[in-house]
């Protein structure tokens, strides 16, 4: 019998404290057992709220992009173009700084084609349009969006992977270094707008 107060949603929640207490590689060292240790009861009785352990780390990452999202659209609301993307990247950095097994659980891409993934798939789709909309002022062309969030996220990645994992050897301010990273991105961003601009009209 499970125990009392146990529910799907109460696994979730001591998963997800477990894999931020793991930090950069907790998602990748969750398990059921450690799992069931901190609930106080079990393997088995995990079984009644959780298929699996790949639908348990399903919730887990569902969850976290629902969180990251949420601070996002809290960052950037009422915010656009420079403004917004600067905010929106202290908010990714914040995040993964106080939620490291959360964060890293953001990053896996739900498999559009795997009705399971469908929840964690929609809810990706909600931080896009949050990214989306940060970007709106650059008047970036459509076909443009997915490759500008894909390179706003993986240059962010790749900063808060490294500081994170202590990858920054050197004693410069990593804040600077940030702040730099993200005028870079936006230079970037600017330039892409201008290529659109300085495209020839068909007469």
């Amino acid at each position: 019998m499970p125990r009392a107060g146990l529910s799907r949603s109460a696994v979730t929640a001591v998963a997800l404290d477990l894999v931020d207490e793991g930090g950069v590689n907790g998602f990748d060292r969750l398990t059921l057992a450690a799992v069931a240790a901190r609930a106080g009861v079990a393997v088995p009785s995990l079984y009644k709220h959780v298929s699996s352990l790949d639908d348990l780390r399903r919730l887990v990452a569902t969850e976290a992009v629902s969180e990251l999202t949420r601070t996002l659209a809290a960052a950037t609301i009422g915010r656009s173009g420079v403004d917004a993307v600067r905010a929106a990247a202290v908010a990714i950095r914040g995040y993964a700084r106080v939620h490291p097994g959360r964060y890293a659980a953001t990053q896996i891409a739900p498999d559009l084609a795997d009705p399971a993934d469908a929840e964690l798939a929609s809810r990706a789709e909600e931080t896009l349009r949050v990214l989306s909309a940060a970007l709106r002022a650059f008047g970036l062309p459509d076909d443009s969006n997915v490759d500008a969030i894909r390179i706003l996220r993986s240059s962010l990645h790749g900063f808060v992977s490294l500081e994170l994992g202590g990858g920054f050897g050197l004693p410069d301010d990593l804040d600077r270094t940030f702040d730099r990273l993200v005028d870079v991105l936006v230079a970037g961003l600017e330039a892409m707008a201008g290529q659109r601009a300085a495209e020839p009209r068909p007469a």
